[in-house]
């Protein structure tokens, strides 16, 4: 059988599907017991124009079920059968094209054979097809088609479309926003067993989108997901053990989730995994681990395991201290706009730190920090107005910069300003 690879909030979800077959022909039932179908039986078929052994043989080849996993001869065994108005080869020749195995990557492909299949009532084709709509992916983007096809396919309880219309009344896409209506369907869709509909309720929950706040109850739906594999919710569930959330703080069970995702590649999970292990909350405090998970998500451009690592390499935590690799790190973070490695690269480039001692620069970063209203960095900045370093001498903005400071509490900066008073 054909897995139908659903398109939700950009990712691949996959979901065992029961085809539907001719009755008179029993041919697939041969080996029922163990699934072992008779490729040569499957290919006499077919060559006779059978299209359910088309697809069968289809199936074979794209899952290596008796015979070596091969795309090219799957899309040739599917095309035949789609040619024939199958509607789960039309439906796994769609994906082929979408995800490009077998064939070229070619969304409009993709959208003409899952509107095929959806007008023959295959749900998940329609929800699929909807998606595209959706994304606008080998088709104008058109919300109103697409909650249509999702609408079509929810009818015949498909979860992932019934989550997706609750995604569409949460959003206003579509729909008229009604974020009621939205935790309404992805109460269905969770029901169903959709991981991302119970993520999404667990969202509604803890935010109280729709609902009033409840952690308990978000707590429920994170674990639900999560024991699905759901990575968000894996850390989500281990984020409410580690604040207290609707569960007893538990920094063992935090770590046990933090890791689940991380383990997978979440990048998020990740970087709370690096600081459990060091401040050796839920495990024994190792600077090194700490280290290793920083640099798994700060590979992926997580801005805070950037920081992180910056911050390692700058104090000799879990690496040697090495001041060059530390300001490398922060540049990485800053240049995504992370002000605390903003302010920290403007510090190094004032004091020449592991970079060229360089006031201009150092203005440059403080000023983007300060400008996010980082309080550090607007007494730095200001500080360099005041002495006329990387800038023009300029009392009236420095006063200015130190007193954003000073009003959100610096006591150095408060201090400076009442020397500026007298």
């Amino acid at each position: 059988m054909h897995r139908a690879s659903f398109l939700l909030f950009g990712e691949i979800y996959t979901l065992n599907l029961i085809a539907i077959y001719k009755p008179q022909q029993i041919w697939y039932n041969l080996y029922e017991d163990d699934r072992i179908m008779k490729i040569d039986e499957l290919l006499r078929l077919a060559d006779l124009g059978d299209a359910d052994a088309q697809f069968e043989l289809g199936d074979s080849y794209y899952y290596g079920d008796g015979v070596q996993e091969d795309y090219d001869k799957a899309v040739e065994w599917y095309r035949l059968a789609a040619g024939q108005g199958h509607a789960e080869a039309q439906f796994a020749l769609g994906d082929c094209y979408y995800f490009g195995r077998g064939a070229l990557q070619d969304y409009g492909r993709a959208v003409r054979w899952y509107t095929k299949a959806a007008e023959q009532g295959h749900a998940e084709a329609q929800c699929n097809l909807a998606y595209c709509y959706d994304q606008g992916n080998g088709v104008g983007q058109d919300y109103g088609k697409a909650i249509e096809w999702y609408r079509k396919s929810a009818a015949q309880e498909c979860a992932e479309a019934e989550c997706s219309i609750g995604d569409a009344y949460r959003k206003g896409r579509g729909v008229v926003k009604d974020e009621q209506e939205a935790v309404i369907w992805y109460s269905k869709s969770a029901a169903h067993g959709c991981a991302d509909a119970q993520l999404m309720l667990a969202e509604c929950y803890f935010y109280g989108i729709g609902v009033d706040k409840d952690y308990r109850k978000a707590v429920r739906w994170y674990k639900m997901a999560a024991e699905q594999d759901n990575v968000v919710a894996q850390h989500n569930l281990g984020y409410c053990y580690e604040q207290g959330n609707g569960v007893e703080r538990d920094y063992r069970l935090a770590v046990e989730w933090f890791t689940k995702a991380a383990e997978q590649g979440y990048s998020e999970a990740q970087v709370c995994l690096g600081f459990c292990y060091s401040q050796g909350w839920g495990v024994p405090q190792d600077h090194k681990k700490a280290v290793e998970w920083y640099f798994k998500a700060a590979e992926q451009g997580h801005v805070r395991a950037q920081h992180n690592l910056g911050a390692c390499y700058t104090d000799g935590e879990g690496v040697p201290q090495d001041y060059k690799k530390a300001a490398e790190w922060f540049t990485k973070a800053a240049e995504q706009g992370f002000e605390l490695s903003q302010n920290n690269l403007g510090n190094r480039y004032y004091e020449g730190i592991g970079v060229p001692q360089d006031y201009k620069m150092a203005v440059k970063w403080y000023k983007k920090a300060a400008e996010q209203g980082n309080a550090l960095a607007q007494l730095n900045l200001g500080v360099c107005y005041l002495n006329g370093q990387g800038v023009s001498k300029d009392r009236n903005e420095g006063a200015k910069w130190v007193s954003k400071a000073a009003a959100q509490g610096d006591e150095h900066a408060k201090s400076i300003l009442k020397d500026l008073m007298k």
